[in-house]
């Protein structure tokens, strides 16, 4: 590979990931001049770098509030980050409306699989429990579906277990990868503090609220 084209490879790879061009050009050298190959290298040292981050501070970010045409539905969400430079780009707040673009659409009920109340799981379980025994299945294999419609719970239910909305194909990303790749990209961490949703004609009690402070 020519210096020029290797040049070249560099700079479209800063583009497309927004890594620093030492970066981009060691996922190259790693890659064998592999596109494809260095993005995902890029990628995968970025949300591992964004695991490290989880545990700063987050006080900064912003509230949305979004309402579906004809005022059927609302929902209002706060995002946080670490800084309210980081709030006030255009990537940032483009996340925040399409997780509340999210909400409206799918109703979870929690933010994540860990704010979910215990009692709340035992009794999924014990009904996961008695559908399989309904169902002929054995015992040996009872924990393990349980455990698998468990995971389809967190699915529906918690926002940072469902696919990604805007993702193509019946599976998505998980929200929380979106996020995550978000906090690669800015440097920061970012989480999703608390949402409510509101549904024209609920009962107060039957609104979704999460707070995942």
């Amino acid at each position: 590979m020519s210096q020029r084209i290797g040049a070249e490879l560099v700079r479209q790879l800063r583009e497309q990931t927004g890594s620093g061009i030492m970066d981009c050009k060691r996922a190259l050298e790693e890659s064998g001049g592999d596109f494809e190959r260095a993005r995902d290298i890029l990628r995968a040292k970025g949300l591992a770098s964004a695991q490290r981050r989880a545990g700063r501070e987050a006080r900064e970010g912003l509230v949305d509030a979004y309402v579906h045409p004809g005022g059927r539905i609302g929902v209002l969400l706060e995002v946080n980050c670490e800084t309210d430079f980081v709030a006030r780009t255009e990537q940032f707040q483009e996340l925040v409306h399409e997780l509340a673009l999210q909400i409206a659409g799918t109703s979870p009920r929690w933010v994540r699989r860990e704010d979910v109340p215990e009692a709340e799981l035992e009794r999924e379980r014990s009904v996961y429990r008695m559908q399989a025994l309904a169902e002929g299945k054995s015992e040996d294999r009872m924990e393990q579906i349980v455990e698998g419609r468990l995971r389809k719970f967190y699915e529906q239910f918690c926002l940072y277990d469902q696919p990604w909305l805007r993702d193509e194909g019946s599976k998505g990303r998980p929200v929380s990868q979106v996020i995550q790749e978000m906090v690669a990209a800015t440097g920061e961490n970012i989480a999703v503090a608390r949402f409510v949703r509101y549904q024209r004609g609920e009962s107060l009690d039957a609104g979704a609220a999460a707070d995942g402070v």
